[in-house]
């Protein structure tokens, strides 16, 4: 039996001044999928991750979540079901629990299931990290670390498409080989996807369940 479709894109277009990125592109994503763009740098595979999330307006095309258009959810509703995980994440002041804490006073995630501390500690210790990781100063954190609180922060709403850009740019081989394993896992648990960018073509052989070309 298929996998339930979850998103679909169609006839998107992006461009820039003169110059035109992608045009007519379609995409379909399943439940379980972790979908690889692949493309050149400067192709557009950041500004494409945005326009699935409605961070950035949509030149054409149209998207659709679960069949229902972005107007049927309501954007914030959108954003929190189609979640972008930026490449350069950044930490407000306190710890790390507590920014892990901080969505879940959003009136958009009330219902959602709240904060989990055993759920964190367990995604911690599958990454290599003891749960004293939670007191650390999140101002203070290496940008690898960063990486992961952003991670957390993304897995712990469960939501229905995770966008990734560059995800464990920052880490090294073994950290991100847990995160893919983790990754892989959190998406077996629920009618989820993903769509991920990554500068390491071993890691796109390794983690894609397929890919797409971007392509004008």
């Amino acid at each position: 039996m298929d996998r339930p479709l979850l998103l679909r894109a169609e006839q998107l277009k992006r461009q820039l001044g003169n110059r035109l990125l992608w045009s007519q592109l379609d995409l379909e994503l399943r439940a379980g999928e972790r979908l690889g763009l692949v493309a050149t740098s400067g192709a557009g595979k950041t500004l494409l991750l945005r326009a699935l999330a409605l961070l950035d307006p949509l030149q054409a095309g149209t998207i659709h979540l679960r069949g229902r258009s972005p107007a049927s959810w309501g954007l914030p509703r959108w954003r929190s079901l189609v979640l972008y995980l930026t490449q350069r994440p950044v930490a407000h002041g306190g710890t790390v629990e507590e920014n892990l804490r901080s969505p879940w006073t959003f009136q958009e995630l009330r219902g959602r299931g709240g904060w989990r501390r055993e759920r964190i500690t367990g995604w911690l210790e599958a990454l290599g990290r003891d749960p004293a990781f939670l007191a650390y100063d999140a101002e203070r954190l290496s940008g690898g670390e960063l990486q992961l609180l952003a991670l957390l922060r993304a897995l712990q709403l469960d939501p229905t498409v995770l966008l990734l850009d560059e995800p464990t740019a920052s880490l090294d081989r073994d950290t991100s080989v847990a995160v893919e394993a983790l990754l892989v896992e959190w998406l077996a648990a629920g009618s989820r996807a993903a769509v991920f960018t990554s500068h390491d073509s071993e890691q796109i052989q390794r983690f894609a369940s397929r890919t797409l070309g971007l392509a004008r």
